[in-house]
Parts: C-alpha cells; sequence; structure tokens
C-alpha cells in the first residue's frame, strides 16, 4: 500500500515485476507473484482504489485518493498565504501537503503564486496556542495565558508587566487577514480581542467554566471594522510615530519595516504606502501621534486634502 500510494497515479503505473523488486530492496519482502496479486485484491477489497491494468505485465496504480489534486493545491495556496502562520510552519505543513499524493503528482503540486506583501508571523507557538484555544470553546473553559507587544523600539515585551489575562473564549475570527482570540474579561467587564499570533505561548486550559455570551452580543457588527491603504500612486513615505503605535506600525507593515529612532518619545518609519485619502485619513486617525516628515508632494497633498475637509466643515457650520 505504501508503495502504490506512494509512487503511483494513473501516469506513473508499477509491473508485478517492479512491484516484486521494490518489495524486496525497501523492506526486504521475497514475494511470488501469484501471493502478490492476493494483496492487491485485499487492498481494493479494503477500500484503496487500485487499477489493474492487464497486460503481458499486469500494471498496477491508485487512480484515486481522500485529496484530489486541485484540492491540495487550493490548501497550499491557503497556508502560503495565511499571515498567522509563520513562514517556517507553512513550509513544513505544505510538504505534509504534497506527500498526501504520488511523487509524480507531488511535482504538480509546485504553485507559481507570488502573495502581494504577504507579511508573516513570527510566533513557532501558534499551531498549540490554537489548539489550546479551541479546546477551551469546546469544553466552555476559561483561559489563561499573557499577551506581547512592541516597544518604541521593536522589541517585544510582554504587556503590563507580564500580566496573565483570564477569558472566556468564544470565537476564534479572521478579520483583515488576522486572527484574533474574542471572549470575555470580568477584569474590564466587556468582550475584549487578542491577536492570536501575540499570545505569548499555549494557553492555559482553567477549570473555571465560561461565563455565558452576552445576549444582546451582536458578532457580525463586532467586526465590521476594517481598513486597507489602496487605490494610490505607490511612494516611499518617512513618517514620524509616536512609541505607543509601535505595534500599529508593526501589525500594519510588518516587522521587516524600517525604524529610526527620532527623539526619547518618538521613532521614524520608512516605508512604501499608496498615497491615497484612505492613508491620509490613517495618518489623521491617530490625532497628531503620526506625521508626515516626506516626500513634500506627500505632505502638500495631505495639506490640500485637510484644508478641502476643514473648508467643508466651515460650510456646513452656516
Amino acid at each position: 500500500m505504501k508503495i502504490l500510494l506512494q509512487y503511483t497515479d494513473e501516469d506513473h503505473m508499477l509491473t508485478t515485476n517492479q512491484l516484486i523488486e521494490m518489495l524486496k530492496e525497501k523492506y526486504g519482502i521475497s514475494v511470488h507473484r501469484v501471493t502478490l496479486a492476493k494483496d492487491i485484491a485485499a487492498l481494493q477489497e479494503f477500500g484503496i482504489d487500485i487499477v489493474v491494468v492487464h497486460s503481458t505485465q499486469s500494471k498496477y496504480f491508485v487512480a484515486s485518493r481522500m485529496f484530489e489534486l486541485p484540492e491540495l493545491k487550493l490548501l497550499i495556496d491557503a497556508v502560503q498565504s495565511s499571515r498567522f502562520i509563520t513562514a517556517k510552519k507553512s513550509k513544513i505543513l505544505i510538504e505534509k501537503i504534497q506527500r498526501m499524493t504520488s511523487e509524480g503528482q507531488a511535482v504538480k503540486l509546485k504553485r507559481n503564486n507570488y502573495v502581494v506583501n504577504r507579511i508573516k508571523s513570527d510566533n513557532e507557538q501558534i499551531y498549540y496556542i490554537v489548539d489550546a484555544i479551541n479546546e477551551a470553546i469546546n469544553t466552555n473553559r476559561q483561559i489563561a495565558f499573557q499577551y506581547y507587544e512592541y516597544s518604541g523600539l521593536k522589541k517585544k515585551r510582554l504587556r503590563n508587566n507580564g500580566e496573565v489575562y483570564r477569558l472566556s473564549p468564544y470565537y476564534m475570527v479572521w478579520n483583515d487577514d488576522c486572527y484574533y482570540l474574542l471572549g470575555y474579561s470580568e477584569k474590564h467587564e466587556k468582550i475584549i480581542t487578542f491577536r492570536i499570533d501575540r499570545i505569548a505561548c499555549k494557553p492555559e486550559i482553567l477549570k473555571i467554566e465560561s461565563l455565558p455570551e452576552p445576549e444582546s452580543f451582536d458578532l457580525a457588527e463586532f467586526t465590521k471594522s476594517v481598513f486597507f491603504m489602496y487605490d494610490g500612486e505607490k511612494v516611499l513615505v518617512d513618517l514620524r510615530c509616536d512609541n505607543s503605535l509601535m505595534k500599529t506600525i508593526v501589525d500594519r507593515f510588518g516587522e521587516d519595516v524600517t525604524t529610526l529612532a527620532y527623539d526619547m518619545t518618538s521613532f521614524r518609519v520608512r516605508t512604501e504606502v499608496a498615497a491615497s485619502s484612505t492613508f491620509f485619513g490613517w495618518v489623521f486617525g491617530f490625532g497628531g501621534k503620526v506625521q508626515i516628515l516626506g516626500p513634500e508632494k506627500v505632505k502638500e497633498e495631505y495639506r490640500q486634502m485637510l484644508v478641502q475637509a476643514n473648508t467643508e466643515l466651515g460650510k456646513n457650520c452656516y
């Protein structure tokens, strides 16, 4: 069965003699061709879809498997494009998916997709974190964990000096290409969210039952807020940001974004963006904590947008 699954498909068949030789070379098993035919029949009865092509010497191949080739291609695409799966874990997982078909068909699984600006998480414990959260939700148990953020120097640090957060987990939500844990915090007396790839390590599943989900809670309404920076000319911008925004900058542009110290309370960011109204609205939303240092053309466009907005506001006041 292992030989047939690994080496055969409709384009790659093995003859009786080839199977006998491979059994001898790979496993030290000597077998007669009559016994081999009976073994094939037993595998077919077991449910393996083995096709026998009768000719001067019979040939065998596995015709169908649990996953078809197009399905495996979609799985690989999903893994490659997933932001919360690390680059290392993605590589390992794709190799496992490729082993779900024959070696001959695996060549066809080579993907030529290029995912634009794909930023990958660097949390290698993500599998175990997700598994623990899922188990806690299914068993209606609270969880405890630590959460990290970024300092003004782009260094990871545990939030609130290593505070252990306790949560009644309700959902894992995929939003804006990120994976979030959503649940009720007794400390804050409300439903809050945590980026799953920002959870420091595998959460502890407590023996305390989760609190019931509030009746007034609407998941769809809660997850509506998403923004993107698109539809504009690509340009390299120089930004001055308050130190408190390092986590936000890393979330938006990735850990490889170029950052430089500016002064004791802020840092500089150099990155490429689409200089559009969406980008300007994003800058404005920080209430002065993000300032555009350059280029001058982008600064002027931002000024003009603010002037226009102020003019329109003035009109509406009369």
